[in-house]
């Protein structure tokens, strides 16, 4: 385990977290916002995002995500482009709270996992969680202030339960019952209220059980 010196606190500690039975970490009680276990046959557009040319669809009552059609990728090569070519599926969850409580399962897919991806963003670009064979590394701000953990690993080609936490200073993130805790003024999500999904080249995402909550009532010195 690997802790950045810029006053940052670092808990990892065993945890079972259930869609039935969580109870938040930061906050008293929670407001529901957003479900949806994809059962209905269109992706609600209200509160998702299909970015970068991907193809987007709910199929088995899972939102499945794939790269974008060739004729968009290479008008994106053609363009110069790089960051932007439709070779990984993305999709933006919208309209989050700022103090946020999500839950989801995840599955990214490829063969294997590439430099800086598959990654979620909590806020775009700001609290940016990516994933690789030997670590999870959370990155603030634009690699402002940098932690790398050994020990919560995300395996690509399974399914994952997520659960994250944000309020003002300080973010949880747990993976599959192992958690995180950061405490740092930096972390803050005011204007920048998404969480967005970014898989692997060529690969594919698979989405299912999310639930959205706005954290009501913040607990003293959580």
């Amino acid at each position: 385990m690997k802790l950045s010196s810029l006053g940052m606190a670092l808990i990892l500690v065993a945890s079972n977290l259930h869609a039935d039975d969580y109870k938040p970490e930061l906050f008293q009680s929670l407001k529901l916002v957003y479900e949806d276990d994809f059962s209905g046959a269109t992706l609600n557009t209200d509160f998702w995002q299909v970015r970068q040319g991907s193809t987007w669809a709910v199929k088995d009552g899972v939102l499945v995500g794939g790269p974008s059609p060739k004729e968009f990728q290479d008008k994106k090569i053609a363009e110069g482009d790089k960051a932007h070519q439709g070779f990984k599926p993305v999709i933006w969850l919208e309209k989050v709270p700022t103090n946020l409580v999500v839950q989801f399962r995840v599955r990214f897919d490829g063969q294997d996992y590439i430099p800086r991806f598959p990654l979620i963003d909590v806020g775009h670009h700001i609290h940016t969680l990516t994933f690789s064979k030997e670590k999870t590394t959370l990155s603030i701000k634009k690699n402002e202030k940098v932690i790398s953990n050994e020990d919560m690993l995300l395996p690509i080609n399974e399914w994952v339960d997520v659960a994250i936490e944000l309020k003002k200073g300080k973010m949880v993130v747990a993976l599959n019952g192992k958690k995180l805790v950061v405490e740092d003024a930096s972390i803050d999500m005011v204007d920048q209220q998404q969480i967005d999904f970014k898989g692997i080249d060529h690969g594919g995402i698979r989405i299912d059980d999310v639930k959205v909550y706005e954290g009501m009532n913040c607990r003293e010195g959580g």
